[in-house]
């Protein structure tokens, strides 16, 4: 009866609330205009603070090569590629060659801020069924494990593209540390728990085990070292040829090799054919922020922007965080954006994805008013496109800012946690498994329960939709912020979760990182809540009709911001090994 009466007082409040605030949304309230506090006695949790720049990443070795290279007169694109390379040696279920991912970038000459798609493609021989079997239906071991799982991968051709258009010092110098690190690298807590945790995964392929499986009966322990040379060598012919060795050659006829061995799909040609594409990123505005991320085959870009643009409709920062009223509404408002991801979003150069009207204030204002405090939508009454007019989880992210103002937010992948654990004979190069990001049969669900649609379907050169969502702010139109995460189909609300705690809810970047946070996508039709989430608050969300389930932690979020000439750097302490480290002028 009580929790009843509280529950009558909260949503009566909220009622007046809203009445009397007419429409202004969290994002128009006098606090959320100002720009919030970084450091006060009064935070619980304080990120790490340098003047010279930063680098915020999973792992503390590949943090430190980043700022080696600020400090030796690189810009944050050189540090980023730097510590894209290192973290292919020092955390290979996520960092990688063998992979993709999305680079946002802020310039501070041009004042712009661009968007790098180095996506895995589809090869010339995959085709719309190639992963159902005789009766129709998803083969996920071949899906996710086999070595028809693989894509073409983007990232050298990504990181040799931001080079090309923004890099500072010669490309060589940025490998080299990646180089060295491969040749000896003193075994980490978190790499050796990794390692030992997936022993029996990585024992399935010869080449994978001969490099990360230390014995039959042995584990991998802290202070062992680990020696990746067939690594070392293929980061050598990449440096000294500034990337084309692993698209033109010895590294390409390598890798076709080893796929015609083992009948797999992928070719030189597909390689030597592969591009990384400048996008125009996506945005929205709170208050005085501007937020950028990636646009479609990214899916995260377009539903940040579709669940800011909804939630700013509503004042969360009346109620505020992780309360009933906030978390009903970021979870209804979840519910559409997760919807219309599985028929709309897909690779834009094959499908049209309708961004402008997804992304609309139209469109969330509409949604915003199917809302109520009242009623819980249960996942059958939200339809994707309801009311639209026509017209990785093994992910890792990091974070680099520079004195001169210069910003990258870069998420690359494998998919699962050291892709499909199948290693390119030789090269030391772990190959993904980005096929199973395709919908193999529209309506079911990928490695992460997302259901897609035809939009997603397995065409050859087409790139896999992906939840990937980098994100670079600004702050009246000046540097301000570079965030992002790890966490499969979890990575939206994460981001999401980030940026309301820190603009709405005036949290410091580590209060806004550390806050437990909450996920739903549409299907299963469950509200997920970490660990630390009040009991009392989840009691009164399923007394409303939410099917709360608490979860282990998720996401791993890494995060820069920039004031009055200091960087503030925080790395998620959810995941062991991660580390916010800048330097002084």
């Amino acid at each position: 009866m009580r929790i009843k009466m509280f529950q009558l007082v909260v949503s009566t409040f909220i009622s007046l609330s809203v009445l009397f605030s007419g429409t202004s949304s969290a994002a128009e309230s006098k606090s959320a205009l100002n720009q919030p506090p970084i450091l006060g006695f009064d935070s619980i949790i304080f990120p790490q603070v340098a003047n010279g720049g930063m680098v915020a990443s999973q792992e503390s070795r590949a943090t430190q090569v980043g700022v080696e290279i600020l400090q030796k007169g690189g810009n944050a694109v050189d540090a980023a590629i730097a510590t894209g390379f290192a973290l292919a040696v020092t955390l290979p279920r996520a960092g990688n060659i063998g992979g993709g991912g999305f680079m946002m970038i802020y310039d501070k000459k041009s004042q712009k801020v661009y968007a790098l798609d180095y996506r895995e493609m589809a090869p010339a021989l995959a085709f719309r069924d190639m992963f159902l079997d005789e009766s129709g239906n998803v083969d996920n071991k071949k899906a996710r494990y086999s070595i028809y799982s693989s894509g073409v991968p983007g990232t050298v051709a990504g990181m040799v593209e931001a080079h090309k258009k923004f890099g500072k010092l010669p490309f060589k110098d940025l490998v080299e540390p990646a180089i060295r690190l491969a040749k000896e690298l003193p075994m980490s807590y978190s790499m050796a728990q990794s390692l030992n945790a997936k022993k029996d995964y990585m024992s399935r392929d010869p080449g994978t085990k001969a490099i990360f499986v230390k014995g039959e009966n042995d584990l991998w322990n802290l202070g062992d070292t680990i020696v990746q040379n067939d690594l070392a060598t293929t980061l050598t012919r990449i440096a000294n040829t500034n990337g084309k060795d692993f698209y033109h050659g010895k590294t390409a006829d390598m890798l076709e090799k080893f796929f015609v061995e083992n009948k797999g799909y992928i070719r030189k040609s597909d390689l030597a054919n592969y591009k990384a594409i400048w996008r125009d990123p996506v945005s929205t505005s709170l208050g005085d922020y501007k937020i950028f991320s990636m646009p479609p085959p990214s899916s995260g870009g377009v539903h940040l922007v579709q669940l800011l643009n909804i939630i700013r409709q509503f004042p969360i920062d009346k109620a505020g965080s992780n309360t009933v009223y906030e978390t009903h509404m970021k979870t209804e408002a979840m519910k559409f954006a997760y919807a219309d991801r599985s028929k709309y979003l897909g690779d834009p150069d094959f499908v049209n994805v309708p961004v402008k009207l997804l992304t609309s204030e139209s469109y969330a204002k509409t949604i915003a008013s199917k809302i109520s405090i009242d009623k819980v939508l249960t996942s059958d009454e939200v339809k994707p496109g309801q009311y639209l007019d026509n017209e990785s989880p093994q992910t890792t992210h990091y974070s680099v800012m520079d004195r001169e103002g210069n910003i990258v937010s870069n998420t690359y992948t494998l998919n699962f946690s050291y892709g499909s654990g199948i290693t390119a004979k030789d090269t030391g190069i772990l190959l993904n498994n980005e096929m199973d990001d395709f919908s193999a049969k529209p309506g079911s669900p990928n490695g992460y329960g997302l259901l897609g649609g035809e939009a997603n379907a397995i065409q050859p050169f087409k790139r896999p939709l992906s939840s990937m969502t980098p994100v670079v702010a600004l702050y009246k139109d000046e540097p301000w912020l570079a965030t992002g995460s790890p966490g499969g189909s979890f990575i939206i609300s994460i981001v999401m979760n980030t940026l309301l705690n820190r603009i709405v809810h005036n949290m410091n970047i580590a209060e806004a990182t550390i806050t437990p946070r909450i996920h739903h996508q549409w299907y299963p039709d469950k509200l997920f809540v970490e660990k630390g989430f009040p009991v009392d608050t989840a009691n009164l969300l399923k007394q409303k009709g939410h099917n709360v389930v608490f979860s282990s932690p998720w996401g791993s979020v890494q995060s820069i911001e920039y004031k009055d000439g200091l960087f503030y750097g925080f790395a998620d302490p959810r995941r062991p090994g991660a580390s916010a480290e800048g330097f002084n002028k």
